[in-house]
């Protein structure tokens, strides 16, 4: 009986570990983490988010609120970017990125293959926009 109950067992652990490396998503997990109305500036807010880039990982062609002012900083690995038909650059834990008003960002994604990378976005945008970002043709 154990004998079974060990090869069992032993049958099974392949299966477990190939589902346990399933692949995960390449969309880019965005998460809003500030926002506060600017009481100098009134209608205006600043907004922040954090971009997390797993390996290969990537954001879909977007455009931002034609409101939006938008600094960006790469905190954790390389990032690939393209603005406009600007040329595609990487930009590496550090290095920061400017987008202006009514600007596409054709491409968003990590450099790297195998780590993972972390970009903040701060926006300078209307109080009243909801949507940050919307994808190219829309």
């Amino acid at each position: 009986m154990k004998r079974i109950l060990c090869s069992l067992l032993i049958a099974a652990l392949p299966l477990g570990s190939a589902l346990a490396q399933k692949p995960e998503s390449k969309s880019a997990k965005v998460t809003l983490v500030y926002q506060h109305e600017l009481p100098n500036v009134p209608g205006k807010s600043l907004k922040s988010v954090l971009v997390e880039y797993g390996p290969g990982g990537y954001s879909p062609g977007h455009m931002h609120p034609k409101s939006a002012f938008i600094y960006a900083t790469v905190l954790e690995g390389a990032i690939r970017s393209q603005v406009n038909d600007g040329p595609v650059t990487v930009y590496t834990a550090g290095q920061s990125f400017s987008e202006m008003p009514g600007d596409r960002h054709g491409v968003s994604a990590n450099a790297s293959k195998t780590k993972p990378a972390k970009l903040l976005a701060v926006f300078v945008v209307d109080s009243n926009e909801k949507e940050l970002t919307t994808p190219l043709g829309h």
